[in-house]
């Protein structure tokens, strides 16, 4: 009966340590306006993407004819079309708010595919090491000698192009600097007196892993993929402009950006290239300030400074 009051305690006491962890975290994060900046303007266009079908005014993906019947090609801003209307008279505004989906969906699914496997494969090579760790690495090493860009374009442009084949190839050949990662923490935490505790009271190597190593170096890999999911979002924006990404007439802000191509349009017509050129961009900064302050937020050093 003691050792389990003993036992109820001390889960008590770790739960308490970890909720108040994650309040002193929060606590240093709210500090950093740039970071809840970026955590504002991802929460709005999340809420507005998956809001379109009811802010649209028109369909993002038919062209808009006007009273006297022909297509109201590139035709400014107005009140009846809030961003204008572009090359085969679709409406900017509209397309935009469907493209944040896509660039959305793009940038969650496929850093989930690359930190499942860096986690995987740099859990397998930190842990185990020895000839494992030097299969493992010298396979990084290998992707690492391609131009990461070049071999994306080259399998999308192989492959036939869609979002599914964007997502999932943007996952699979990014996956190196987290599997790099989880490496080098899991050989600074393996050796810790409760993993060996762990290993000596003959816990199996899947648990100690799970539930004892990968927990505690959440942090990092947490901050990795937040940044990567802007790398991400960028990528498929370039192979949406190069048209090996997502295909016409799904709207993407890269393939948007591709009517861009001529000086008439850079020149006179700047809503079809400012807004998705904004939106990448103020997408790609939001994100890369909310990776900025969990970094801050999360690193153990910088608790009891603040």
């Amino acid at each position: 009966m003691e050792m389990t009051q003993q036992g109820g305690v001390s889960e008590a006491k770790r739960g308490s340590g970890e909720t108040s962890g994650a309040r002193q975290a929060w606590r240093r994060y709210k500090k950093n306006k740039l970071a809840m900046f970026g955590l504002g303007f991802i929460v709005l266009l999340v809420l507005i993407s998956l809001s379109a079908p009811l802010l649209a005014p028109h369909s993002p993906f038919n062209s808009i004819k006007n009273a006297a019947g022909s297509l109201d090609i590139m035709a400014k801003p107005s009140h009846e079309y809030l961003l204008g209307t572009d090359s085969l008279g679709r409406d900017v505004f509209a397309r935009l708010m469907y493209a944040g989906r896509i660039s959305l969906s793009v940038g969650i699914v496929s850093v989930t595919i690359s930190t499942l496997l860096g986690v995987l494969l740099g859990s397998i090579a930190g842990y185990y090491g020895k000839w494992i760790d030097s299969v493992i690495m010298r396979i990084v090493d290998v992707i690492y000698c391609f131009p990461v860009m070049f071999l994306i374009i080259t399998v999308s442009a192989l492959l036939k192009p869609s979002i599914y084949n964007v997502m999932i190839i943007i996952g699979l050949v990014s996956w190196t600097s987290t599997a790099r990662l989880v490496r080098g923490e899991i050989l600074r935490v393996r050796e810790l007196e409760y993993i060996q505790a762990s290993k000596a009271l003959g816990v199996k190597d899947f648990s100690i892993i799970v539930q004892h190593i990968i927990p505690n170096i959440m942090a990092p890999i947490l901050v990795q993929a937040t940044l990567m999911t802007a790398d991400a979002i960028l990528t498929e924006a370039a192979l949406s402009f190069l048209g090996v990404g997502v295909q016409q007439p799904t709207p993407s802000w890269g393939n948007m950006l591709n009517e861009a191509m001529s000086i008439m349009v850079l020149r006179f017509k700047y809503w079809i290239w400012l807004y998705p050129g904004l939106a990448i961009l103020l997408t790609v900064l939001s994100i890369n300030f909310i990776g900025d302050g969990l970094r801050d937020a999360l690193d153990p050093k910088l608790k009891g400074r603040k």
